[in-house]
């Protein structure tokens, strides 16, 4: 079993700072792309940020310049470094891992996190 728990997320007001943590815990051999998503209230979720397990990244546009995505690979933990937040960014964000278990597994397993809120007031 492999479990993605995500922290850090809260109530802030517009122009201030979250970071937002994401553990694996479990049975992992490699975690290939890990990944935020985030889902706002009716509507789709969307890919804020995800990073490779050689470090190269890609944001989405409405968040480039503010987000910043990074990684631990020793502790199989990501983050998510949000400045300048506005009201749209208001979600619930979720985590996400592309990752195999065990040596033989001959594809990789998405999974994600239970997701944790974060709310910006104007």
């Amino acid at each position: 079993q492999v479990q993605l728990v995500e922290s850090g997320g809260g109530l802030v007001q517009a122009g201030g700072s979250l970071t937002l943590s994401c553990a694996a815990s479990g049975s992992i051999f490699k975690i290939n792309t890990m990944g935020w998503y985030r889902q706002a209230p009716g509507k789709q979720r969307e890919l804020v940020a995800r990073i490779i397990s050689g470090g190269n990244t890609n944001y989405a546009d409405s968040v480039k310049g503010r987000f910043t995505i990074s990684r631990d690979n020793a502790k199989n933990t990501l983050y998510l470094q949000m400045n300048s937040l506005k009201p749209e960014d208001t979600a619930v964000y979720y985590c996400n891992a592309d990752l195999k278990r065990y040596y033989s597994d001959a594809v990789l397993t998405s999974t994600w996190g239970q997701g944790t809120q974060v709310t910006v007031s104007s």
